[in-house]
């Protein structure tokens, strides 16, 4: 409707305000596994950031859930360290019940469970468990965000997994090669590995560096390993 003057009013429209809830971050991290015949190797870098800002380059992202299994986790740190608070709860149950340590393949189905159960409002994790089985043999499980588990040789996760998992398949995996026969990948062969992807995610992913903290599982325990990156 036109004013007295014959123009338009001029309204005062304010501003529409957004409420959002964001309940997850992107606290970045790559996680690495690789299983043999009597072995598993896991490593994780040490970084926990939020975009370009560094909260700590010393956080380790593993954790031993039992004497031959251990989780690499990343993404959301307050999701990780609840969902590890929890496992750990259902470990000891296991223990104090059946009088014995829960194996790997059945931590990972727990795990798996676990996941599923949270699917309407997910952990944001990127899990990666690693250890050996029953009968000796190393295995690996990777995850997907509602649970869905599979068993390998080799995975990749986090902030680099993309990076990652194609030079697991090129020098594990074999993938789209003729003529070549697979043989056991070493021990020694499986750590030099990890450390040369790690130093290759470092230069690319600023989400990925300074440290990498490696587990080795064997039937005779667990021994740590850490390998310095850049810090730029």
């Amino acid at each position: 409707m036109l004013n007295v003057e014959g123009n338009f009013p001029e309204y005062a429209v304010p501003g529409a305000v957004q409420h959002r809830f964001e309940p997850y971050a992107d606290n970045g991290g790559s996680v690495v596994a690789i299983a043999g015949d009597d072995y598993a190797v896991i490593g994780a870098d040490t970084r926990l950031s939020t975009g370009y800002s560094i909260y700590t380059r010393e956080q380790k992202k593993l954790f031993q859930l039992g004497a031959r299994t251990v989780l690499g986790a990343t993404g959301c740190w307050c999701d990780t360290l609840t969902l590890t608070r929890l496992l750990t709860a259902r470990l000891q149950m296991y223990q104090h019940e059946h009088n014995k340590p829960m194996s790997t393949p059945a931590v990972a189905q727990m795990l798996s469970t676990m996941m599923y159960y949270k699917r309407f409002f997910p952990y944001y994790v990127s899990n990666v468990l690693a250890g050996l089985d029953a009968e000796g043999k190393g295995c690996v499980y990777s995850y997907d965000p509602i649970g869905h588990c599979e068993r390998s040789n080799y995975r990749a996760g986090g902030s680099a997994g993309a990076q990652l998992q194609p030079l697991l398949d090129n020098q594990i995996g074999l993938k789209n090669m003729q003529n070549v026969e697979k043989v056991p990948f070493p021990k020694e062969k499986a750590l030099a590995l990890i450390k040369d992807v790690f130093i290759s995610a470092a230069e690319r992913d600023i989400y990925t560096g300074d440290s990498i903290y490696m587990l080795i599982i064997t039937a005779d325990g667990i021994q740590e390993e850490k390998f310095e990156l850049r810090k730029d």
